[in-house]
């Protein structure tokens, strides 16, 4: 009996049947000298979003932009999508991966803090994900969540509402920085006008270090794996059921393929009518 290849057929089932997907993750930070804090993924529809340029940001946002601290933007969406994170630090030339179901979910947004910086972050925004499973690179850009003074002085600082930059992973920071003179803020999320820094390690402007935390966009690399969801086959019933060329059928452990369109009689099994069934796999 010819058999045919499970692989094609369920992938061209799932293709057919279910919008939902399984997607794979990989965060990858391609910046000079820089860190990402934990990697906060989001699926979601076009009514939910993680930030948006041009807004104030909101608590949740400045929450993760100023401290990395993401909780505040996953209770955000609780309800309205699916997430995901990709703990630790990721530092450059580094990756980071999460696999997350999508379900029916259109949208895939993420977001991070990078090191060391006051109020500035990874982003991803409401990227279509696509139906044809495959794999996508995407270019992603640095944003500012327009909520804290850019003054470069490394304090440990990190809540909400305290100035400061928490720290710069790597011990390559300065330290006893005056603050980058006239510096200001939009209040608004917008694009990263990136770090001013010095070479001065002990005073100077600027705790950031010139020769090594400087970047610019694309900060990461998002590659995303879309993989269909398995649909699995429906068992064979000899009840009277109308099957259809082209159905897919399990029966006692196996795998059927319909040759012909009928309807069942509990005398056909798939195993005893090769005429009309076809198997596919043991």
């Amino acid at each position: 009996m010819k058999k045919l290849i499970l692989p094609i057929a369920i992938s061209m089932l799932a293709a057919a049947q279910s919008q939902a997907v399984q997607l794979e993750i990989s965060i990858a930070n391609i910046s000079g000298g820089n860190t990402f804090t934990p990697v906060l993924t989001a699926a979601h529809n076009s009514d939910t979003y993680l930030f948006k340029t041009g807004t104030m940001a909101s608590d949740a946002l400045a929450m993760m932009a100023e401290g990395g601290d993401i909780s505040g933007l996953e209770a955000m969406v609780t309800g309205s999508a699916v997430t995901a994170t990709a703990p630790g630090l990721t530092m450059a030339g580094m990756s980071n991966s999460v696999t997350i179901d999508a379900m029916d979910y259109q949208y895939l947004s993420l977001t991070a803090m990078i090191l060391p910086t006051n109020d500035g972050f990874v982003g991803l925004d409401s990227w279509m994900i696509p139906q044809t499973p495959g794999t996508y690179t995407i270019r992603v850009s640095s944003y500012d969540a327009g909520s804290e003074l850019n003054d470069e002085i490394i304090n440990g600082g990190g809540s909400l509402g305290t100035a400061g930059i928490p720290g710069a992973p790597g011990g390559q920071g300065g330290i006893n920085a005056m603050g980058i003179p006239g510096a200001m803020e939009s209040a608004y999320v917008h694009t990263h006008p990136g770090v001013i820094g010095d070479l001065d390690m002990n005073g100077g402007y600027s705790d950031v270090n010139a020769a090594v935390h400087k970047w610019q966009d694309p900060i990461a690399l998002v590659t995303v794996k879309v993989m269909a969801d398995e649909v699995m086959p429906d068992m064979w019933s000899g009840e009277q059921v109308a099957y259809v060329k082209g159905d897919m059928l399990s029966y006692m452990g196996k795998y059927y393929v319909v040759r012909q369109s009928h309807t069942s009689l509990s005398v056909w099994p798939p195993i005893n009518v090769p005429a009309l069934f076809e198997e596919v796999m043991d």
